[in-house]
């Protein structure tokens, strides 16, 4: 059987459409009209996936995803019908991994789909990274510090294992966005910026001194294997 994607839309000719084209390719879909039933939905099923709509009537997308990033992790693709940067801004802050804006088309539908649902169940065994006092299990998307898990978003973890993969290279906020989000994806530089952000405070025992992530200015960002002392 496929994963399980959670779909919270209060459109129905939306969420019809989404439905249709997810599980043409393999996935059980099961639709939420409004945040209370979709909070009941996520405890039930536990999906690999969530679409959420930013625009519902009881309660907002941004707050859903709060409440779910409390209660599991999970892959989180937003879809929004405003394409401001403060919006985009706040959705990746709580916790989104990809944002659609309204209206999107199919295809473009199921490819990031298929990439969030990739990086949820992970693909294909790698091997653990032991960079100073952080481990990084990519096969588990796991990372952990000592016997303390942890608790990294699709995307965050993506960052941290690209960038711990190739400790002492500096790569641009540019090549950061392509290999992270994908060539195909339009984020910017504060996107890039506020991932960092969030990754530190996470992994890093003073986030405001960084050991791990390390800021090469005028350059971009790069790894440093060194342990916290």
């Amino acid at each position: 059987m496929g994963p399980i994607v959670l779909i919270v839309e209060d459109d129905a000719s939306i969420a019809r459409l989404v439905v249709k084209n997810l599980e043409a390719i393999g996935m059980r879909c099961h639709h939420a009209r409004d945040g209370a039933t979709a909070v009941d939905s996520f405890g039930k099923l536990r999906p690999a996936l969530v679409i959420l709509d930013l625009g519902l009537p009881d309660v907002s997308g941004l707050e859903l995803a709060r409440r779910f990033r409390e209660r599991a992790e999970v892959a989180l693709l937003m879809l929004t019908a405003r394409s401001g940067e403060s919006d985009k801004l706040l959705g990746f802050e709580v916790g989104a991994d990809d944002y659609l804006t309204k209206p999107f088309s199919t295809m473009e539908l199921v490819a990031r789909v298929r990439a969030l649902v990739r990086r949820s169940t992970g693909a294909g065994a790698e091997a653990v990274l032991i960079r100073g006092d952080l481990k990084i299990d990519p096969s588990r998307r796991e990372a952990s510090r000592g016997d303390t898990t942890i608790e990294l978003t699709s995307l965050e973890f993506d960052a941290l294992h690209f960038l711990a993969s190739r400790p002492g290279r500096v790569f641009s906020r540019e090549a950061l966005m392509n290999h992270v989000w994908g060539i195909d994806r339009v984020v910017d530089d504060r996107s890039i910026d506020s991932l960092i952000s969030r990754l530190r405070r996470k992994i890093e025992a003073d986030p405001a001194n960084p050991v791990h992530i390390q800021t090469v200015w005028g350059a971009g960002y790069r790894f440093h294997e060194g342990r916290a002392s």
